[in-house]
Order: structure tokens, then C-alpha cells, then sequence
């Protein structure tokens, strides 16, 4: 999965389309949306919808409609209402209740053998760090790191394979001792077996509700309308018509950001994504830990998944996903916690929070446009990378509703055979 700049597109050049191109569908499909209750809409207080600029959307409706109100989504509409687009965004429940949600609130550069991710990781950290510049934000990002600890030859073998790679997408990553990663965590056990470690210092710990906050009032600022309690019910993507629980919408433009719910919305269009079905995602936290324990970068151990990070006092633990046997599951974790770290084997886990993930087979996101009038762009599949990837989705999904060059090959994103085989 190579990165290749998009070739440059001058004067009298026929740009073609970017992305995947699909067929359209049935007229006025319908969401599926199974085993969720639809919050009833609610009113918005304190907000109102800015005037609208020239050039309104189809039917008098609006220019661009975003469907799904977390970090994507708001990225989206934050970028394209900086644009001069006139924007809407229609959330389900409150902004940034999905996936969002469920974070570990770490923002990081490296995905192991996913240079895509890693190349939009890149991209969207440093436009995170450029954030706070902006008068009226604060988006906290404090610097920890990220360690991986290798116990197996093959580990060691496919982290070199993809190391140049990474280098290419712009990550600072690079292979370690066992003695310093002992070093920078003091909490693995002297018995656990190491071979070796990688380690990225391109690893912050942040604030999701912040990030979600400062998108929302960045893009408030800009000029775009966000309307939360206001479930999509179906789309007609060949009308440019959003049907919501109180009433219809007409657009020139739709965009599916809908995270978990995106399988159903773009259906309703005639793309063919294949995402898989939602997965919940469970974080555990532990009991107060000991004084004097150490802040460490956030470590996984590759082996297992299992994934911490020091969180107000506490340690927060990730180890993949519960499946159908929760409380297996959550003694697997307490067992891999006891094993990698002795140390916090005696402190109780409790359920942090939980939340639904969309999810491709590759772990990389799908973002692609299929144009119109009406267009339909869509920018989904994340699979938990989400709060790194969100500023670059945003800019790509920007310029490609506006024909312009984004300077990444977004075909990468786009569905292929190798993705899907």
C-alpha cells in the first residue's frame, strides 16, 4: 500500500473524478437500522442558522449535507464551511456520542503495517498541532509516545518490512532494546519475555470531547448549521433529497460520515463499501493506582492487543473487542494485565466506556466521491483510527467535492481487490 503524490493537473488536462465511482441505486431506500431506538429531535438551543451565502443547494435546500456529528463528520463540515461551502450537518443523538465516544483519547502517527493510516495520521497531527493557533480553541496535546513490544521473531520481521514504508508516510518510528524499553516502561515485568521494542515519539494524549467541541465551534464559526437529535431515516442520492424524523432535505451534496450507521446510508446511494458489521468497542479502567507508579507512553503488547495508557490516577486498558462472552473476555484481560505487568495485577478493572466502531477489512478507511449533481461523497471504515485521521479526512473530503488536487492518493482509499480480498 505505497503513497504516491496524484499527478499535477494543469490547464486544458481533463481531471478525472477521484475515487471510487459507483452505480446509483433505488429511488428512496430506506435505513435499516437495527436494534437502535431513534432519539426523538430536539431543538437546538443557542444555535441558529447563519445566513445562507450565494449560491443555495436544490429544492432551496442546502448547499451540502453531512450525515454523522463526531470527530469525521465536523471535520468535514468544519473544512468545506471554511471553503465558502454552505453546509449542514444532521446528527442522530448529540455530537461526538459514537464513536467518539468510545476513545482512548490517544493521538498517534504509527499504524503497524497500514502506512495509509499512518500517511493520514501524519497529516492530521500536524494539523492538530496547528489548531490551538486558531483564536478561541484550546486543544490540549501532551506528548507521551508509543511503545510496542515485540515477543516473537515474525513481529520483528514485519515491523522491518514495513519500516520504510512508514518512513515514507512521514512517521518517526524505529526499533529499540529490550533495556530501553524497560527504561521507558518501568511496569513491564522483569520475567515478561521480550525480543525487542519499537517506538514512536509521534504519540499525544488528548482530549476527544475538546477536539469534537472545537470542530463544532470552528464550523459553527464558518458558517455551518449542526442539527443534532435529527436521525436520517433514507435518502434519495439521485434527487439530492436527506429524509429526517422532521421532514426532508434537499442537497447538491451528500456526505456520509455516519461511522457505525454507514453501511445502510450508503446502500441507500448505491455504494457498494464493504464494511463489516459494527463492533463494539469496550475500554477498561483500573482502581487507583499505587503512588509513585509511572506516567508511560502508551504500550501494546503485539502479541495480545493488550494496550494501556495512565488516565487521571488510573491505568485505561484496551485489549480488541469484548465479542459475544463479555466477562470472558474481561478476565482474559485481567489475566494479560497480571502477565505484562505484575505490578497492577492486584487492582480491580471496571468498565470505562463503551461504543460502536465502523470497521473495514483492512482497518483503513473508505473516502471516496460520486459525483452529481447530486454528488455523494462518503468518509467511513475508520475501524478506531478515526481521532487520528480526522483533520486530513476532512481536507480530503473537501477538495474532492470541490475538484481540487488533494495531494494524496486518495485511490488507496478507494475500494480494490486488495483491500477486499
Amino acid at each position: 500500500m505505497g503513497l504516491h503524490p496524484a499527478p499535477p493537473v494543469g490547464p486544458g488536462t481533463p481531471r478525472q473524478p477521484r475515487g471510487l465511482h459507483l452505480r446509483h441505486g433505488p429511488h428512496g431506500a430506506l435505513l435499516q437500522l437495527p436494534g437502535r431506538v431513534e432519539p426523538a429531535p430536539v431543538p437546538l438551543a443557542g444555535r441558529r442558522e447563519p445566513a445562507r451565502r450565494a449560491g443555495a443547494g436544490v429544492n432551496g435546500g442546502s448547499r451540502v449535507v453531512v450525515v454523522g456529528g463526531g470527530v469525521i463528520g465536523l471535520s468535514i463540515a468544519y473544512h468545506l464551511a471554511e471553503a465558502g461551502v454552505d453546509v449542514t450537518l444532521l446528527e442522530r443523538g448529540t455530537l461526538g456520542s459514537g464513536a467518539s465516544r468510545a476513545t482512548a483519547d490517544v493521538v498517534r502517527s504509527y499504524f503497524a503495517g497500514n502506512p495509509v493510516s499512518s500517511a493520514l495520521a501524519v497529516r492530521s497531527l500536524q494539523a492538530y498541532q496547528a489548531f490551538p493557533d486558531r483564536p478561541g480553541t484550546d486543544l490540549p496535546l501532551r506528548q507521551v509516545g508509543y511503545l510496542i513490544l515485540f515477543t516473537e521473531p515474525e513481529q520483528l520481521s514485519a515491523f522491518q518490512a514495513d519500516l520504510p514504508a512508514q518512513h515514507a508516510a512521514g512517521v518517526d518510528v524505529r526499533l529499540i532494546t529490550v533495556e530501553e524499553a524497560r527504561e521507558l516502561n518501568p511496569l513491564v515485568g522483569d520475567d515478561t519475555p521480550l525480543l525487542a521494542a519499537a517506538y514512536s515519539p509521534q504519540a499525544y494524549i488528548s482530549d476527544t470531547t475538546a477536539i469534537v467541541t472545537a470542530y463544532a465551534q470552528a464550523a459553527e464559526k464558518a458558517g455551518a448549521v449542526l442539527r443534532t437529535g435529527c436521525p436520517v431515516t433514507g435518502i434519495d442520492a439521485q434527487a439530492g433529497r436527506i429524509r429526517t424524523a422532521s421532514g426532508e432535505i434537499g442537497a447538491d451534496a451528500i456526505i456520509c460520515a455516519a461511522g457505525a450507521w454507514s453501511a445502510s446510508l450508503v446502500r441507500c446511494a448505491g455504494v457498494d463499501l464493504p464494511l463489516t458489521e459494527p463492533i463494539e468497542q469496550e475500554l477498561l479502567t483500573t482502581d487507583p493506582l499505587p503512588p509513585g507508579t509511572p506516567d508511560v507512553p502508551v504500550t501494546l503488547h503485539a502479541a495480545t492487543g493488550l494496550l494501556i495508557r495512565v488516565r487521571d490516577g488510573r491505568m485505561l486498558i484496551g485489549m480488541g473487542y469484548p465479542g459475544a462472552d463479555r466477562e470472558a473476555w474481561r478476565r482474559d484481560v485481567a489475566g494479560r494485565v497480571a502477565e505484562v505487568y505484575p505490578s497492577l495485577a492486584e487492582l480491580a478493572l471496571h468498565t470505562a466506556v463503551t461504543g460502536l466502531r465502523d470497521a473495514s477489512p483492512d482497518r483503513t478507511a473508505f473516502i471516496g466521491h460520486q459525483p452529481g449533481p447530486p454528488a455523494f461523497l462518503y468518509a467511513t471504515g475508520f475501524s478506531g483510527h478515526g481521532l487520528c485521521n480526522a483533520p486530513a479526512a476532512g481536507e480530503l473530503v473537501r477538495d474532492l467535492y470541490l475538484d481540487q488536487d488533494p495531494g494524496f492518493d486518495v485511490t488507496a482509499l478507494a475500494v480494490s481487490p486488495r483491500r477486499t480480498g
